[in-house]
């Protein structure tokens, strides 16, 4: 049985090698697709055939600086790309602009009619890179390329991007603060990494009023987060009205997560995403695009993705 739901994986993701014991690793897509496989949902699921994303479209979020730097050091076989600990080997590179590219075909697929609604498990994550700079785990702002190319290609006015992961997603901020075009909104548990996503954090200039951040005690479980979605994200997503709405779909807001200190168990993504799906079916025909971010707890997130996929399938 098939459905009108898209899947996105390739295995050049898993040769993003990002070291011995780093918590982003290809361990986390290989347990993804092993459960979704032992629970039945993979042959369900409409399988895409992706390539890279052409550089132009890059280009519309990222500077060439940023482009050429990152393609030079996996060439160069640099371990690291910024300060910290994105981690990097000699294919890296090429997996991120396949993961950009699988995101991108994604979103055809969705925008033109062909599917509902799609799940894009790639790797690198991308919502911590901004314009020139990769962060977090992160060399490509994966969500951004969707928004910005589903604008362009297929003419979508307004695009609502739901960042739902345990860090706040500074990249696809910085990358759309001073733009109405684009409502981004992000809960995540704050104080925390990065440090940005205050409440205060609202947009500028055009940009003003279209970034909406909801900061989230450490310790926050599902009671929480669905009066933040019934009081705050279902209202905005209704007043702006968007074409197409993009999850950033982090999972490490679940309570055995090892890098955050929420408490959201599988069963709450998938409340999440029926709620989603029910406002967008009279918004924008139902229109998601889901592109993982973080989760590091291999049965937490594998359960946390099969919740999220089985209501997408619904």
């Amino acid at each position: 049985m098939s459905s009108h739901t898209g899947f996105v994986y390739h295995e050049k993701f898993l040769e993003h090698d990002t070291g011995a014991g780093h918590p982003e690793n290809a361990e986390r897509l290989k347990a993804i697709v092993n459960r979704l496989k032992e629970c039945g949902l993979w042959k369900q699921l409409q399988h895409l055939i992706i390539d890279e994303a052409e550089q132009n479209w890059l280009l519309r979020v990222h500077t060439n600086e940023h482009l050429k730097y990152l393609k030079q050091a996996c060439k160069q076989n640099l371990r690291t790309v910024d300060q910290g600990d994105t981690q990097v080997s000699a294919e890296s590179y090429n997996a991120a602009i396949l993961a950009a590219g699988g995101a991108i075909t994604a979103t055809d697929a969705v925008m033109s009619g062909l599917l509902k609604n799609a799940f894009c498990a790639v790797r690198p994550p991308g919502h911590h890179a901004e314009r020139d700079k990769a962060m977090g785990f992160c060399l490509l702002n994966n969500a951004a390329i969707c928004a910005r190319y589903a604008q362009v290609k297929s003419g979508a006015e307004r695009i609502a991007i739901l960042d739902w992961d345990v860090h706040h997603g500074n990249g696809t901020q910085h990358i759309f603060y001073d733009d109405k075009s684009v409502l981004y909104i992000s809960t995540h548990q704050f104080p925390f990494y990065p440090g940005t996503g205050s409440r205060g954090e609202r947009g500028v200039g055009n940009g003003e009023g279209y970034t909406l951040n909801i900061p989230m005690f450490a310790g926050s479980g599902e009671i929480e987060f669905l009066e933040v979605f019934k009081e705050q994200i279902i209202p905005s997503l209704n007043n702006f009205c968007p074409d197409l709405l993009i999850i950033s779909a982090g999972f490490d807001a679940h309570k055995d997560d090892p890098l955050g200190n929420l408490q959201l168990t599988e069963d709450s993504f998938g409340i999440f995403t029926e709620l989603l799906m029910d406002t967008c079916e009279n918004l924008c025909g139902g229109r998601i695009v889901s592109v993982l971010e973080g989760g590091y707890n291999m049965k937490a997130l594998s359960a946390s993705v099969e919740a999220h996929i089985r209501t997408l399938i619904s």
